[in-house]
């Protein structure tokens, strides 16, 4: 299994652990029977981190899938690994900076996480 697969875990496990930090902060006002309650999410810092779990879900599919091709037709996976970690870390700082609420930081950071998923999926281009 190479590291950019590895990224793909990473992307699920950043998505769900998300809205978990939502959950498991707010586990007074959380229902479990009513998890997707939107009062539960109404403001605040729960609002934003639905937000981010949100963006993040539809964010994973333009990333699997430039994964996917970058080494379905077996580019440098050197490269292809470097930009999928490159593409974690943005996520990362993404969603820190979508919990608190830095809404053009924010912006930046997804614009440059959009970039490198592209560079990711251009990759083929470079083979000789």
């Amino acid at each position: 299994m190479t590291i950019a697969e590895l990224c793909i875990l990473a992307i699920v496990v950043l998505w769900l652990a998300t809205i978990g930090l939502a959950k498991g902060f707010g586990w007074r006002d959380y229902d479990n029977a009513n998890p997707r309650s939107k009062a539960f999410y109404e403001n605040g810092w729960r609002a934003r981190a639905l937000g981010a779990h949100q963006n993040g879900l539809e964010a994973l599919p333009f990333f699997i899938a430039a994964i996917l091709l970058a080494e379905f037709r077996r580019i440098n996976q050197g490269l292809a690994d470097d930009l999928a970690m490159a593409f974690v870390v943005a996520r990362l700082a993404y969603v820190a900076t979508y919990i608190a609420d830095k809404p053009l930081l924010r912006s930046v950071i997804w614009t440059v996480g959009f970039l490198i998923n592209i560079a990711l999926f251009l990759t083929p281009l470079t083979r000789p």
